[in-house]
């Protein structure tokens, strides 16, 4: 079984956009670097950033509940901790979110862009060694691309992959074969991963990223044509190293 890792992604603030990644280092038993490192804590929600604990997604501003949020592209520069916000090709927002009086103009921002959808304020909220993963576990997440084509084979429909929003996505393999391979471990590049959970599916992903719309129900598709709302896998980084894409994607034992 030889796979090949097609692209790379991470996603600075939970809900917001992707970007892309000409390679990645992970460390064994962390998430791919910067990836859900922010999150937009919905107005009246507390969240203790000493003492960080996993939260529902439905705590923060998410594509679960808010489509409007795949109207903006961002970019999040490690170096100078800004982050860009771009909205129909014009930047909206620039914002160092290592200062309180960035972090003060994006909430003012999100206050201000999702309208009457949230009641006040919300909050940026970051936590050293934190995540803001939809599971309680420091994880990666995988796509295998065979299994979203024949997602749109059966819808008829065009489905693009980052609607699914994960870290590496990768193709050459079977189908669906991904689900059988919880407890295995693969190997991309020279990073062990062992796969811990299959990923179910939820409203998020019938947000079509490039027109804000809520334009089909994956989960109900899902359900009907294989039994289940599964599409893509979790694992956790057993031994660290680095991946780009076009590295080969292998089971360690088969």
């Amino acid at each position: 079984m030889t796979g090949t890792v097609s692209d790379i992604y991470r996603y600075p603030v939970k809900g917001l956009s992707s970007e892309k990644q000409e390679e990645l280092a992970l460390k064994s038993g962390q998430t791919v670097p910067g990836d859900r490192l922010y999150a937009l804590g919905r107005p009246g929600f507390h969240f203790d950033t000493d003492n960080p604990a996993w939260m529902p997604k439905t705590n923060f501003l998410a594509l679960v509940r808010d489509s409007r949020l795949a109207e903006l592209t961002t970019q999040y520069d490690d170096s100078t901790s800004v982050l860009t916000v771009v909205r129909h090709g014009q930047t909206v927002l620039s914002a160092r979110l290592s200062e309180r009086s960035g972090r003060d103009s994006l909430e003012a921002f999100f206050e201000d862009f999702m309208g009457h959808d949230i009641s006040g304020r919300p909050t940026l909220l970051r936590a050293e060694g934190h995540s803001f993963s939809d599971l309680d576990a420091k994880v990666v997440s995988l796509i295998n691309l065979d299994s979203v084509r024949d997602l749109a084979a059966h819808t008829g429909q065009t489905i693009g992959p980052i609607r699914f929003r994960a870290n590496l996505y990768f193709e050459g393999l079977t189908a669906w074969r991904e689900l059988d391979w919880v407890g295995l471990v693969l190997k991309a590049g020279s990073v062990r991963l062992k796969v811990i959970k299959r990923t179910q599916r939820c409203a998020a992903t019938n947000v079509n990223p490039a027109t804000a719309r809520r334009d089909m129900n994956i989960p109900a598709v899902l359900q009907k044509n294989w039994g289940h709302t599964d599409l893509g896998i979790y694992a956790c980084v057993v031994s660290g190293g680095r991946i780009r894409p076009g590295d080969r994607l292998t089971l360690e034992n088969d």
